[in-house]
């Protein structure tokens, strides 16, 4: 019966999802051309605070806290664990005043209504994982911008997203590549639950009456130390969070 449900519940919600993608594209595309930057913003900020409301159409429940005061004067460079697409909405949503800017992978620039065009129009900084030295140069250029505007920076350290919930080890390259470009960076872990078992196999079914939440975790304070240790600290941090009963 609860199979039954879940095939039911995520047809509806994909509809409403394919629907959100669509307007929201066409709307971001009117909004950056005509009104500039900040209107485009605002457009997909609303776009991302429809995809995460939008789970409660499946039962599912979304959690997000933020346990520390966040800066606004100074950037900000967000790590946070991986388990599903699903993951990024309530970050831009919740986060929107620290403009999060996303590392992510280049295939995802093309193809995805609404998604593509944002990343592309952002600022996010867009790898090619089979071209280091290309992923270098993009993670660069993102932390130069974060430094220069105090905006923030959002990378997945774990490199792939892992739906089981078990988390691999953080690759501190990308960390510290944002660290050497921004040094003013506070680095922020996020903890994720939830997301994987809601969304385990692709889009379809998805997991009714799932919980979701996101911690954002006390800041960690680079002050000159190496990167994989910072980037240690951040994984240890998200770990232990994890491992609360909620």
């Amino acid at each position: 019966m609860k199979k039954l449900l879940d095939y039911i519940v995520s047809c509806i919600y994909l509809i409403y999802f394919g629907l959100v993608l669509c307007i929201f594209h066409v709307a971001q595309a009117i909004a950056f051309n005509l009104l500039g930057r900040p209107a485009h913003k605002k457009v997909v900020d609303w776009m991302n605070a429809s995809i995460a409301y939008g789970w409660y159409l499946t039962g599912s429940t979304i959690s997000f806290r933020q346990l520390t005061d966040l800066p606004t004067d100074r950037p900000i460079i967000f790590v946070a664990n991986h388990q599903s697409m699903f993951d990024i909405s309530p970050i831009i949503w919740f986060l929107r005043r620290h403009t999060p800017t996303f590392v992510s992978k280049v295939e995802l620039a093309y193809g995805i209504p609404g998604v593509s065009y944002n990343l592309r129009k952002s600022g996010a900084a867009l790898i090619d994982r089979k071209d280091p030295k290309q992923a270098i140069v993009e993670i660069a250029r993102l932390g130069k911008l974060i430094q220069q505007e105090n905006l923030s920076a959002m990378i997945f350290p774990e490199g792939t997203r892992s739906a089981s919930g078990q988390m691999r080890p953080f690759v501190t390259g990308g960390v510290a590549t944002l660290l050497k470009r921004a040094p003013a960076a506070l680095v922020v872990p996020i903890a994720i639950r939830g997301t994987g078992h809601f969304n385990p196999k692709g889009l379809f079914p998805l997991r009714s009456f799932s919980k979701m939440s996101w911690r954002v975790l006390p800041g960690i304070e680079p002050n000159g130390r190496p990167a994989d240790e910072v980037v240690k600290l951040a994984q240890e941090a998200i770990v232990a969070e994890l491992s609360k009963l909620h």
